[in-house]
C-alpha cells in the first residue's frame, strides 16, 4: 500500500506480533530499588526487586521474581539486553529483496546495569553490537557485547569504573578520589566505552567509536569479536582527547573533528586509508565561551568542512564529575567553514541559537552561472533547547505515563552565505507538523552526502510521546512525508541501501531494527520508494534501543 502526503500506517496488531515470550531484566535507577521484568507484562504489572549491591551475578537477577508493583513501566528498549552473546537465525516475514546482499551493523548501549549499579543515562550504557546478515533470502541476526576495558573493569568491580558521558565513579575515600583525578589527567580514568557509532572506514577495517580517542575499539565484523583499541599513531591530542561522535568516511580518508578543551577550539584532522595517523587540515578557535561546543557531528562537501560552535559547552570544572556540558546562551552561536584542501578558514559566521546532536547533510548552493552562493546546513535542531539531554536519562525514557513529554524538534536548515554577509539564518526545511515536531537520527543515501539532496529517512513522532517512535521518509521537494508506525514500538535509526545500479536517489530499502512493547524484536525493511513494509526478520527476543550503524556489501 503507498502512502500518501503525510499519512501514516499504524498497526495496532499484526501476525508477525504473536508470541511475545519473555522480555528479559530490566532496571530502573530509583532509590535503590531495581525493576525486574522477567515476563510479558499487561496494564504496567510488571515484577520488582529490591537487589543488594555485589551479591548477585546478572544470570542469578534474571531468576528472581517478586510480586511488587514497579513505579515506571519498563520497555524493552530502555532495559538491559538479554544476553551478553546471541547468534542464530532469524524469522522471516514477507520478501527479502534478491539483490540484498551483505551486512548490517548497529551500535549502541545495550548493558544499562552492573551488578546492583544502575547507570543513569542512555549514552552510559555499555556498548553492545548487532548485525543482520542477508543473503539470499535468509536472515541471520547475532548481537555480542563490545569487550571495552570500561565495560571488563565495570564487571569486575560491580560499579561504573570510568569517567562515562553523565557520570563518573564512586570514591569510596579521599585517596581513592584523588587516584581517580590522577587518572582523568593521564587519560587512565576517562571511558572507551566505543557505543556511539560502528563504521567501516576505506580499507575495510571495522571500528566502534565515542567520543574519546581512547574509545576507539577495532571489531571483528563476521563474528563481532572485539580485537582490540585502535590504536592512533600520531600525538594529536594525547590519551584523553575528544573526537566526534561522527567521523565522515570517504573511500580515500577518514575527516573528524577533535575539540581542543585546554586552548578552546577544534583540530580538523584526517587519516588516510590503511594508516592509523592522522593530520591536521586545520584549525578553528573558538570565537565565544571558556570552551568548545559539543560537535557531536559536523558536514563536509566537496570543497568544504563545517564545524558548529553551538552554546552547549564542555564545562570543564565538570570533567572530573557531573554533567559534562552546560547551556550557555550568552556565548552565542557560530558556523565556521575549512576548505578541505588548504584547511584555511573560509567564513566564521554568527547565527542564531541552536541545539543539535546530528547534522543530516551539508551542500554548496550556486547561482545560474555555477559561482558558490552559500553553504546549506541541514540539522535535526531543537529549537535551542538542551532539554533533549535530560529526556535521555534512564528514568525518564522508562516513566512513560502518556503525557506528551518528548521535546519538539525540526528540519533546521542554515544558510551560511558565501559573500560576505555578517549572519547566516537558521530557518525550517519543512513544517515541523508534517514529522509529529519531533525528528533525529537521520539518514541519506550515502552517494548524496555532501550535495544537493532530495530524501531523509529519520525517526520521528507520533504525539503524545516520551520518545522517538516512528519512522519517516521525507521528500524535501515536494515538502511530503510518509510514515510507518507500530503503537509502543521503539525503532532506531533507519539506515538506507541502494539497490545495485539504482538510477534514482531512493531507489533502494530502509533497515531499521524495532523494539516492540510486548518485548520482542525485529529488523524491519522497507521499500524506500513506497515506504511500505516489504519484510521483517525477528529476533528471539527485544534488544534495547540502539544509536547508529553501517553497511558492509558483500563481497
Amino acid at each position: 500500500m503507498a502512502l500518501v502526503d503525510s499519512q501514516v500506517l499504524r498497526i495496532h496488531s499484526s501476525k508477525y506480533l504473536s508470541g511475545c515470550g519473555t522480555n528479559g531484566v530490566g532496571y530502573i535507577s530509583k532509590g535503590r530499588s531495581q525493576c525486574l521484568q522477567t515476563k510479558f507484562c499487561m496494564k504496567r504489572r510488571i515484577p520488582c526487586l529490591k537487589v543488594t549491591a555485589n551479591k548477585l551475578s546478572f544470570a542469578e537477577q534474571k531468576t528472581i521474581h517478586s510480586e511488587s508493583p514497579c513505579k515506571y513501566p519498563s520497555h524493552v528498549a530502555w532495559q538491559s539486553v538479554k544476553e551478553e552473546r546471541w547468534e542464530g537465525e532469524l524469522q522471516v516475514h514477507g520478501n527479502i529483496p534478491n539483490w540484498l546482499n551483505g551486512t548490517y551493523l548497529r551500535n549502541g548501549p545495550g548493558i544499562f546495569h552492573i551488578g546492583g549499579y544502575n547507570v543513569n543515562h542512555l549514552f552510559d550504557g555499555y556498548a553492545t553490537l548487532v548485525r543482520v546478515q542477508f543473503d539470499n533470502g535468509n536472515v541471520r541476526g547475532a548481537h555480542a557485547q563490545l569487550q571495552s576495558e570500561a565495560y571488563k573493569t565495570a564487571k569486575k568491580n560491580n560499579r561504573v569504573s570510568h569517567r562515562e558521558f553523565s557520570e563518573s565513579p564512586k570514591a569510596s575515600n579521599f585517596l581513592s578520589y584523588v587516584g581517580y583525578l590522577v587518572g582523568m589527567l593521564s587519560g587512565a580514568s576517562v571511558t572507551d566505552n566505543a557505543n556511539v557509532a560502528v563504521v567501516s572506514l576505506g580499507d575495510g577495517r571495522v571500528i566502534c567509536l565515542t567520543e574519546t580517542a581512547k574509545g576507539s575499539i577495532q571489531i571483528d565484523p563476521n563474528t563481532l569479536e572485539t580485537i582490540g583499541r585502535f590504536n592512533y599513531t600520531d600525538n594529536l591530542g594525547g590519551m584523553n582527547a575528544s573526537q566526534s561522535g561522527h567521523p565522515m568516511i570517504f573511500d580515500a580518508e577518514l575527516i573528524t573533528v577533535l575539540p581542543d578543551l585546554v586552548n578552546p577550539g577544534y583540530n580538523v584532522v584526517r587519516m588516510l586509508a590503511g594508516t592509523n595517523e592522522r593530520t591536521l587540515i586545520g584549525r578553528v578557535n573558538c570565537r565565544a565561551g571558556h570552551a568548545p561546543g559539543w560537535v557531536h557531528s559536523f558536514g563536509v562537501t566537496e570543497n568544504y568542512i563545517i564545524i558548529p560552535e553551538m552554546p552547549l559547552r564542555y564545562s570543564i570544572e565538570s570533567i572530573f564529575g557531573g554533567e559534562l556540558f552546560k547551556w550557555q546562551p550568552e556565548s552565542k552561536a557560530f558556523m565556521h567553514v575549512l576548505s578541505r584542501v588548504t584547511g584555511e578558514m573560509v567564513r566564521s559566521i554568527e547565527v542564531p541559537l541552536f541545539m543539535t546532536l546530528h547534522f543530516i547533510n551539508v551542500y554548496e548552493e550556486r547561482q545560474e552561472l555555477g559561482m558558490k552562493s552559500s553553504i546549506i546546513v541541514d540539522c535535526c535542531e531543537y529549537n535551542s533547547n538542551p532539554s533533549i539531554i535530560d529526556r535521555l536519562k534512564l528514568q525518564a525514557l522508562r516513566s512513560s505515563s502518556g503525557e506528551d513529554v518528548f521535546p519538539n524538534s525540526r528540519i533546521g536548515r542554515f544558510t551560511i552565505p558565501l559573500d560576505g554577509t555578517e549572519r547566516g539564518q537558521l530557518d525550517v526545511a519543512l513544517p515541523p507538523e508534517k514529522h509529529g515536531r519531533g525528528i533525529d537520527m537521520c539518514n541519506i543515501n550515502p552517494k548524496y552526502r555532501g550535495k544537493m539532496y532530495r530524501y531523509i529517512y529519520g525517526c520521528t513522532t507520533q504525539r503524545p510521546c516520551n520518545a522517538l517512535n516512528t519512522l519517516t521518509k521525507i521528500d524535501l521537494k515536494k515538502k511530503l512525508t510518509k510514515s510507518w508506525y507500530i503503537d509502543g514500538a521503539i525503532p532506531s535509526e533507519p539506515l538506507f541501501v541502494a539497490r545495485p545500479g539504482a538510477k534514482t536517489e531512493d531507489d533502494g530499502v530502509v533497515i531499521s531494527l524495532v523494539s516492540d512493547k510486548h518485548g520482542g524484536g525485529f529488523a524491519v525493511i522497507l521499500d524506500a520508494a513506497t515506504f511500505t513494509e516489504i519484510a521483517r526478520a525477528k529476533f528471539a527476543y527485544g534488544l534495547p534501543f540502539g544509536t547508529h550503524g553501517c553497511w558492509l556489501p558483500k563481497m
